[in-house]
């Protein structure tokens, strides 16, 4: 039963970077300091999607199933848990590609975003003295 909920909760840490990766940078709306931690879990992500790698919590995911007893699954944590929500059916090599791409064109946007609203929030308060 430890091995089932520790498998389980590498799963809601691997579901939780993959979404902070993907959409964190809104955060930064908030709290500037999150950069430090979204930039490199971007980076990485986008870089696991575009080059196929698996990432390390889905081996880790697959190991603590197995000393639960229960079944491990073939490929990625996304292929396993998320292909049917998000993916089209017949996944390929440059559908993966894109979606790397994506997250980094939302990231981008979102920064570009939270740079003019501190810039406009700067140019503002400097007017006001």
């Amino acid at each position: 039963m430890l091995y089932a909920m520790a498998a389980d909760v590498v799963l809601i840490l691997h579901a939780a970077f993959i979404l902070f990766a993907v959409a964190g940078g809104l955060l930064l709306l908030r709290w500037r300091w999150l950069v430090w931690l979204h930039l490199p879990a971007a980076g990485w992500a986008a870089l696991v999607v575009t080059a196929g790698w698996i990432c390390p919590l889905t081996p880790i995911e697959q190991m603590l199933r197995g000393l639960a007893g229960q079944d491990g699954y073939d490929g990625s944590f996304i292929e396993h848990y998320l292909v049917m929500l998000i993916y089209p059916p017949g996944l390929t090599r440059p559908v993966q590609i894109l979606l790397g791409v994506l997250v980094v064109v939302v990231n981008i946007a979102i920064y570009v975003g939270v740079w003019r609203q501190h810039r406009h929030a700067s140019g503002t308060a400097n007017h006001d003295h």
